[in-house]
């Protein structure tokens, strides 16, 4: 909303000093600021009023780690402070008339009020159970066919509404309607339901160490934000073989919002946390980039990029198919990591939670810097 009100004020008054507020880096550095300040400043507010609700964390007597039961009482559903200062920062420093911001605040929005119902189960009726899984699908599958439909349907995404970039090759797009245009939609619409919901959900299943899916998620959220920036612009998408994207530079905002946002957070969620995000925080940052990545057309970098997330989801995946397996084969099921996630198979192991979070934190910079040097190794 600022933006309006500073072009308004600029055209008017012609103040001077006051046409810095058109680039792009400014606001997106303000928004970074904006969102960081929010979360600290509210931080200790919320944490008060999440202990007065008793909205507050509740362990499963099944987790298997000693060390987290320590944990039980922490305030829960701090992801309502990420939103916050994600969509007020969005708001405040972006184009509001932007269809990406748009689309974005609403994915953002929507799957924070899934993983809001999920915590609110959790904790306040008292159900470890949470939403029922096939609720929780059903409303990322929503999200993706909007994400989905917007980005296939809209107007002025038709010259490039089915293509994306391919890594590592140059001169390459995948072409999801490659069986005509009458089908683009019947691939392309499900590849993003995949994609929403894979991510937000791996993001999930990460947020099971002080610190861990609110640090990882900044890293990823600073690196997309550099791809929708210069995908943006038609000067650096040309200089780099991409797709040029009109607008998708508003994007960046948002994903500094989401950065300075996640740090915020991280100052009150760092070892030992003093409050955690939940499923209302952690399902709408991983569909926020998730939904970027496929505004942007970079999703074929998603696998790169968010790497901790897929190692994560991945080891689940594994460990449950390894023990049907064996369970089915031996009589007795077998694990074949300690635990999963990933992550609590290192705590098995013996390591300190804060070296398994900075471990991962310097595995997912360097899978951000490689992500982002993909450009130009074609």
């Amino acid at each position: 909303m600022l933006y309006w009100l500073l072009e308004w004020i600029r055209e008017v008054f012609n103040p001077p000093g006051f046409g810095v507020f058109a680039f792009i880096t400014v606001r997106t550095a303000l928004a970074a600021l904006t969102a960081f300040f929010i979360s600290v400043f509210f931080g200790r507010k919320v944490i008060r009023m999440l202990n007065k609700l008793q909205i507050q964390e509740v362990i499963r007597d099944d987790v298997g780690l000693d060390a987290h039961q320590e944990k039980e009482g922490t305030p829960s559903m701090g992801g309502l402070l990420i939103l916050i200062a994600i969509v007020v920062s969005t708001l405040l420093w972006a184009q509001p008339s932007n269809i990406y911001i748009i689309l974005i605040l609403l994915v953002t929005v929507s799957l924070g009020i899934v993983g809001f119902i999920d915590d609110y189960i959790k904790i306040v009726r008292n159900n470890k159970e949470g939403l029922l899984g096939k609720f929780k699908i059903v409303g990322q599958v929503a999200v993706g066919i909007l994400v989905g439909s917007v980005l296939y349907f809209y107007p002025d995404f038709q010259d490039y509404n089915t293509l994306s970039t391919v890594p590592f090759i140059k001169d390459a797009n995948i072409d999801y309607a490659f069986l005509g245009e009458a089908l683009g939609w019947a691939i392309y619409i499900p590849v993003c339901i995949f994609i929403i919901t894979a991510v937000s959900n791996s993001v999930n299943l990460t947020d099971g160490l002080d610190g861990l899916a609110s640090g990882t998620t900044a890293i990823a959220a600073l690196a997309l934000g550099i791809l929708a920036y210069v995908s943006g612009r038609v000067d650096y998408s040309g200089f780099l073989d991409i797709l040029y994207l009109p607008g998708t530079g508003e994007l960046t905002i948002y994903c500094a919002a989401m950065v300075g946002a996640c740090f915020g957070f991280l100052w009150y969620n760092s070892y030992p946390a003093e409050v955690f995000m939940g499923d209302t925080g952690s399902l709408a940052l991983g569909g926020g980039i998730g939904a970027v990545a496929l505004m942007i057309h970079k999703e074929l970098l998603l696998p790169i990029l968010c790497g901790i997330f897929f190692i994560e989801a991945l080891s689940v995946i594994i460990q449950t198919s390894y023990f049907k397996y064996t369970r089915k084969k031996y009589g007795v099921g077998r694990r074949f990591f300690k635990m999963a996630p990933l992550h609590h198979h290192f705590e098995k192991k013996g390591w300190a939670e804060p070296k398994i979070v900075v471990r991962f934190w310097i595995i997912a910079i360097l899978l951000a810097i490689f992500t982002i040097i993909t450009l130009k190794l074609r």
